[in-house]
């Protein structure tokens, strides 16, 4: 355990590395970029709040992420399932209006999670008895669910006046509790603080998270050992799909309260790197989400001085990413002469 935060450590090091020489490299100012995006993420707690809140929807998506990737299911589908998660609640909220409040966030946030975890589970479906591969098959359901999204808030879900592509503003009592008047922070914050321990708990101690990691490993090994690698992926890509929808769940009922056309904010895509990032570990995705959520909050102060803007992110995650993937390959060539050698 110690060896693996120690690897989250040198990663956030990397990062912030990567950071100041993308601002090198663009001919920005290194030091006072650096300053104002700490200053805009960290600098008070208005704006922490505002880091936590970013944080969210990424970390979510990306434990669903690396969920489905533990178990060798490439899920590129996170904004889809997102997608649906927060449509399917929003389905709660028009077509079930008699629930009491207390019970109307539970209902929405439950559809949130089956409406994704199906959606997920189709894909799953499609590669397991059809043999389509889910990178395919998810990345195709992301555009169709844009479709769906566009549809539905210009048909069924549309608000009462039919004026506008959202729904109705969904009311006060059927919302995640905010903690303060002054700033955005809800207890969405919290449920996704859960979702790192109970994912990692699942992922690492329980009889399920070891089927899941074997099967992505190795299925054939999976097979032999009696399992049935096929159904488990189906779960995982079901379960990741679940923590997908949530995140559109409380993006929904924490932050919008309402949903348009541009419910998609990209957390499915940018989620990717994120698990990537954190080595597909519950805290190394947290780590990686928080790092990014900060960049998110903090790169609107830099935007305000500077001719850089939120685009540095998406900079930053890029040469992460690759980054990434030339370490490991370099490690792994490593490796293989180390055992040619012995």
């Amino acid at each position: 355990m110690i060896k693996k935060i120690g690897g989250f450590l040198w990663i956030t090091l990397g990062l912030v590395a990567i950071l100041l020489l993308t601002f090198a490299c663009l001919g920005i100012p290194v030091f006072r970029s650096a300053g104002l995006i700490a200053q805009g993420s960290f600098g008070t707690w208005n704006d922490f709040t505002r880091t936590l809140v970013k944080t969210t929807p990424l970390l979510l998506t990306a434990l669903g992420v690396l969920v489905a990737w533990r178990a060798g299911m490439y899920n590129i589908g996170g904004e889809g399932q997102f997608v649906i998660g927060g449509l399917s609640g929003a389905a709660v909220a028009q077509f079930a209006p008699g629930l009491p409040p207390s019970l109307m966030l539970g209902a929405i946030l439950l559809a949130t999670v089956l409406g994704g975890a199906l959606y997920a589970g189709l894909a799953g479906w499609l590669h397991v008895k059809r043999g389509v591969q889910v990178v395919v098959s998810t990345i195709l359901l992301n555009f169709i669910a844009l479709e769906v999204l566009d549809w539905a808030v210009r048909g069924p879900l549309q608000e009462k006046k039919k004026q506008l592509p959202l729904t109705d503003l969904l009311a006060e009592g059927a919302r995640l509790p905010r903690f303060s008047s002054q700033n955005d922070l809800h207890a969405g914050v919290i449920v996704a603080g859960l979702a790192v321990v109970i994912v990692g708990i699942v992922l690492f101690r329980t009889a399920w998270g070891y089927r899941v990691r074997l099967t992505g490993s190795n299925p054939g090994a999976a097979q032999a050992a009696g399992l049935r690698p096929g159904r488990i992926q189906v779960q995982a890509m079901m379960v990741s799909g679940a923590l997908c929808g949530l995140a559109g769940g409380i993006e929904y009922t924490g932050m919008t309260a309402q949903i348009g056309t541009d419910l998609a904010q990209n957390w499915g895509f940018l989620a990717i790197p994120a698990a990537l990032l954190g080595m597909l570990h519950p805290l190394g995705a947290g780590l990686a989400s928080l790092y990014f959520g900060a960049l998110f909050a903090g790169s609107k102060n830099l935007e305000a001085f500077t001719k850089a803007g939120s685009t540095i992110v998406f900079v930053v995650q890029a040469v992460a990413v690759l980054g990434f993937v030339w370490l490991s390959r370099w490690s792994e060539e490593r490796a293989l002469r180390r055992e040619a050698e012995a």
